[in-house]
């Protein structure tokens, strides 16, 4: 079935319409902006622009090529995104592939709705190969091939792979004259300077309450966000998006994983239960994604605590938070192995608790 159309960002897609008409749209581009606002609808809408062989206004809705890339089935257009690490020794391209293949049909199943990503997520070297692989070969229906690349700033190209990360860059500067590449990011900061150096950006600002709205009254969204648990009527979930709609779908997780890594924070100076309640929370084995976003979390709130140390004048205690965050920052690279989270998480309340924040 067809995924949810694009609401709003109106502006901007006559903007891309006209290039695209003139001729003029760079061969790779970066769609960023905040988190939940569509970026990477808009860059799915761009595409089936881009293959679309109806009548004007362009993208039709009715031509083959628009039915295709509505129903996340056309084979010009390839969406990659964060996924669970596949095992990088054993998986080939075609595994890759396959994963990529089994996602798209859950999310094309959702209407296009989908969850922000967990920690342990990411577009790892593996994608990257394929990405690359894919990108020597002509187009399968059309005269043009696009790539997606949504949460760009999960890219690992890097990754014990030079060849992956040489190979996306030269991809970058230098596409096939019938490829289209296209990054989303809601931190570009965090891509690699090389990366951005290579992409032209687009900013995607928010969307109006109207438009908020519009998407929100959709049949299918409200399904999907009273299965998220998130509460209130329409008004209500507009006020609460503040322009950025699609960040209600990851509202109830990232406040659970906010008042863990507060509960984590506070615990490391008491003792006893205090601490042990902390850390059986960020539960076993199996619960390594959750403890990602817990860490994240710590992260933010140990930025702030530097940040305020420094206005205050107080550079002990701005340092203790640099290092600590030094630290998240080591344990989430654990994080992503097979460890046990609370296992992980006790080690960090101890050097927590050492630096005193």
């Amino acid at each position: 079935m067809p995924i949810l159309p694009l609401y709003g960002h109106h502006a901007l897609r006559e903007r891309l319409r006209s290039a695209v008409s003139r001729g003029a749209l760079p061969s790779s581009l970066l769609l960023q902006g905040p988190h939940g606002v569509g970026k990477q609808r808009l860059a799915l809408w761009l595409a089936q622009l881009l293959v679309c062989t109806g009548s004007e206004p362009r993208p039709c809705n009715a031509c083959v090529s628009c039915r295709y890339a509505r129903a996340l089935g056309h084979p010009d257009v390839r969406w990659f995104f964060p996924r669970p690490r596949l095992p990088e020794g054993n998986a080939s391209v075609d595994d890759i592939l396959a994963d990529y293949a089994d996602a798209i049909v859950e999310r094309e199943k959702a209407g296009g709705i989908y969850s922000p990503p967990s920690g342990l997520e990411g577009i790892f070297v593996g994608a990257i190969h394929a990405v690359v692989q894919l990108a020597t070969l002509a187009p399968a229906l059309g005269t043009r091939t696009i790539f997606v690349l949504g949460d760009a700033e999960r890219m690992v190209p890097q990754e014990g792979s030079e060849f992956a990360a040489n190979a996306l860059l030269k991809l970058l500067e230098e596409p096939r004259q019938d490829t289209t590449i296209i990054l989303t990011s809601s931190e570009p900061g965090s891509l690699l300077p090389t990366i951005r150096s290579r992409v032209v950006s687009v900013r995607v600002p928010l969307l109006p309450d109207a438009d908020a709205q519009q998407f929100l009254e959709d049949p299918i969204v409200q399904s999907a966000l009273d299965a998220h648990g998130v509460p209130g009527k329409t008004g209500d979930r507009v006020r609460a998006a503040g322009g950025a709609p699609g960040t209600l779908f990851g509202a109830a997780a990232a406040g659970e994983a906010a008042a863990a890594a507060a509960r984590l924070l506070q615990s490391a100076h008491a003792e006893g239960d205090e601490q042990a309640r902390a850390v059986l929370a960020l539960g076993g084995a199996g619960a390594r994604g959750f403890f990602t976003d817990v860490l994240d979390a710590l992260a933010v709130m140990l930025l702030a605590r530097q940040r305020a140390s420094v206005d205050a004048g107080n550079d002990g205690a701005a340092i203790g938070a640099a290092r600590a965050i030094g630290m998240v920052e080591e344990a989430r690279m654990h994080a992503t192995g097979n460890v046990n989270p609370q296992l992980l998480g006790a080690a960090l309340l101890r050097h927590l608790k050492e630096l005193g924040v």
